[in-house]
């Protein structure tokens, strides 16, 4: 990404309302999926390890390890992070076979450096037998904007479409919804607009009435998450998928 992206993600990502969704389902969707002991867990292109301190916090007991392919946001991760970080490419992590009981991975498949094929045949050889992979993706092609361009996004995704690939790649799907619905409406209104601008990314500060208001949205669209409903659409899809 652009190195000012890293800095705006440094900035909001412990408290703006998507990163603090995003990484609440992620954390709900291991806590159904990992056992609550001591696991080893990889955050697969860790950003500026918003999740992983999140995780700290959230499961004290597990080993983390963050990988990222820019050392930027690894500089940015380091505060806070109670986590190993390494540089590596996700298209061949630098680990050895079965090393990881559980993986993550934020909106990283989408991008433009991720051979998307190879990544996940290496996410599937380093996790455990039985382990847990969680992805989120950005949802539609259509959707591409100038959000996308800022982070260097070249693909979005369907549920349908990312299910079929991870199955190709020796994944069971054990769950996979779109989530960000309840404002998708306004997501799809700004997307379309800034479409064929140069308009600044999606990644920023918000008025505190907005960020309230869009955290009580998304807070009570992840208690409809908890109860094991699948959403029809969205700005995002979420999958929980088990190494075969």
């Amino acid at each position: 990404m652009e190195a000012r992206e890293f800095e705006l993600m440094r900035g909001v990502e412990d408290h703006m309302w998507w990163y603090r969704a995003v990484h609440s389902n992620v954390i709900s969707s291991l806590a159904r999926s990992v056992s609550a002991g001591e696991s080893v867990l990889l955050d697969a292109g860790c950003g500026t390890g918003g999740l992983l301190r999140r995780l700290a916090r959230a499961r004290p007991g597990w080993i983390l390890v963050g990988l990222d392919a820019a050392p930027q946001a690894l500089a940015r991760a380091v505060a806070g992070a109670r986590a190993r970080l390494v540089a590596g490419d996700i298209n061949r992590i630098p680990f050895c076979d079965h090393s990881f009981h559980a993986i993550v991975s934020i909106d990283v498949l989408c991008h433009q450096a991720v051979e998307v094929g190879q990544a996940l045949g290496e996410l599937h050889r380093c996790l455990d037998a039985g382990g847990t992979l969680v992805l989120n993706l950005p949802a539609y092609d259509w959707m591409l904007s100038a959000h996308d361009r800022r982070v260097h996004n070249v693909r979005r995704f369907t549920r349908k479409g990312a299910v079929a690939m991870l199955e190709a790649a020796g994944f069971k799907v054990i769950r996979a919804t779109y989530w960000n619905t309840l404002l998708f409406p306004l997501m799809l209104l700004r997307r379309l607009v800034s479409r064929g601008s140069d308009a600044a990314s999606d990644v920023r500060p918000y008025p505190g009435l907005v960020e309230r208001l869009f955290r009580l949205v998304t807070g009570a669209e992840g208690r409809i998450l908890e109860t094991g409903i699948n959403l029809p659409f969205g700005g995002s899809v979420l999958l929980v998928a088990v190494k075969q």
